[in-house]
């Protein structure tokens, strides 16, 4: 059981450094539309690009930040029975829910996402807007990164969730830290 309590910890410390360095991105976010708000409403100015900015950036902390996200109980979950299910019964709907649900999901975004991303790298694609960003095709990866950090968190979700049917209880309360 050491080497899944090993993979559990590695997966997580990896989306939690992740989520930490990408929750900058919110302060961000927030500074460059404030900036941009400003310049155009008071000095009468616009940048294409800062507004590009912004949204991007929103655009990073949802994709490259939702396994962070998973591993915090910050999705949604329909919670009718799960919550008065035992530890034991929470972790196989956990195992059942991963393996059936969030890994088919995954892969089918990965798949159909294949040609939108490789092909905006073969043209190095820049922004739509005139005077944009350039690198349109570094945030499409982002769905890529998306499916890798989520399906790694799914890994420490089955991996968890099997140390607590063997027995270890107290790693399904970690899963929330």
């Amino acid at each position: 059981m050491n080497g899944l309590e090993t993979v559990v910890r590695a997966i997580d410390g990896f989306n939690d450094a992740i989520g930490r360095t990408v929750m900058w991105l919110t302060l961000g976010t927030v500074l460059v539309c404030f900036a941009v708000v400003t310049l155009r409403y008071v000095f009468s100015i616009g940048y294409t690009w800062m507004g590009e900015i912004y949204v991007w950036q929103h655009a990073v902390v949802f994709l490259v930040g939702a396994g962070y996200t998973m591993r915090h109980g910050g999705h949604v979950r329909v919670d009718v029975f799960y919550g008065k299910f035992s530890p034991r019964r929470k972790a196989m709907v956990d195992i059942f829910g991963t393996m059936v649900f969030l890994f088919p999901w995954l892969f089918v975004v990965a798949y159909l996402s294949r040609d939108f991303v490789l092909g905006s790298w073969a043209i190095r694609e820049p922004s739509f807007q005139a005077n944009g960003l350039q690198g349109l095709f570094l945030l499409k990866t982002c769905i890529w990164i998306f499916c890798g950090v989520v399906a790694l968190q799914g890994i420490a979700m089955i991996a968890r969730s099997l140390l607590v049917i063997g027995g270890r209880e107290h790693w399904l309360a970690e899963s929330s830290h």
